[in-house]
């Protein structure tokens, strides 16, 4: 098992090598509007998972997973000639769902908070029906 911090940097050398070559070398129609948002290594530096996201529909995810998977070769090579290490590490392309879930939170909160207001609007102009139960009487002296 490798050293965490060595695995660490090693995953960030991975993004950024991904990144440059999916940009300069990769000329494939199908890519998209991809940027690469975290590389994850196993504790024995034999396989990198890529995480990436796509901007478009969902039409475009599927197309830029197809031009990842048909150029993995040449990212893993690129890759290899940069990071130095004895062994290339694998690569898995992984589409991530951290944005979609982000939008999805960001949509409920709004709703929540609209609802909020409409509540805050009502409470506003409402007046108890009765005296306050919560009211205490003074003791008479007992």
């Amino acid at each position: 098992m490798a050293d965490p911090a060595r695995a660490r940097k090693l995953a960030d050398r991975i993004k950024v090598v991904v990144a440059e070559t999916l940009e300069r070398r990769v000329k494939d129609p199908r890519l998209g509007f991809v940027t690469v948002t975290d590389v994850r290594v196993t504790g024995d530096l034999q396989n990198a998972t890529v995480f990436y996201t796509v901007l478009g529909e969902d039409a475009d995810l599927e197309a830029t997973a197809a031009a990842l998977q048909s150029s993995k070769g040449l990212l893993r090579r690129e890759v290899g000639k940069n990071l130095g290490t004895r062994l290339t590490p694998t690569l898995e392309f992984i589409a991530d769902a951290v944005p979609r879930a982000a939008a999805e939170l960001e949509d409920l909160l709004r709703v929540a908070a609209e609802r909020d207001a409409e509540v805050a609007k009502l409470a506003s102009n409402a007046r108890p029906v009765a005296e306050d139960p919560y009211k205490t009487k003074p003791d008479d002296g007992e």
